[in-house]
């Protein structure tokens, strides 16, 4: 078991957590998910299609959800960790907002990642909580 293994499993965590392994090929799928609608988003704005209101929730998004495994896992500290998934759920609600009229398809195709954040947010905040 590594480090990051051995950190995540001395956490107390709620009857509902799903276990470690399911983590990988949700975020994989995700990732994809993102990355073609993100990467679709930045060349509309390098087009100059959108303007830099409707690109800032995106790069917001996408930096704070890069931070979140090295504050959590890294820094093993949850509580920073919880603030920052908050943030990534945020600034996710705010880009989801913001592109709708520009293409729909970019927030329809997200709602996975919705949902997987809004239950990560949730889970995060009561592993706070509980330890």
């Amino acid at each position: 078991m590594n480090m990051t293994e051995t950190f995540y499993a001395q956490l107390i965590r709620p009857d509902w957590a799903p276990p470690s392994w399911i983590f990988g090929p949700v975020w994989t799928l995700l990732y994809a998910l993102i990355a073609i609608s993100f990467i679709w988003v930045f060349y509309q704005l390098y087009q100059k299609k959108i303007p830099n209101s409707v690109a800032l929730p995106f790069a917001l998004n996408i930096i704070f959800n890069i931070a979140y495994s090295p504050i959590q896992f890294g820094l093993q500290n949850i509580t920073l960790a919880a603030v920052d998934i908050v943030l990534v759920l945020a600034t996710l609600i705010w880009a989801l907002v913001a592109i709708y009229k520009y293409a729909k398809w970019v927030t329809y195709i997200n709602i996975p990642y919705l949902l997987w954040v809004s239950f990560a947010t949730v889970l995060q905040l009561t592993i706070v909580y509980i330890n």
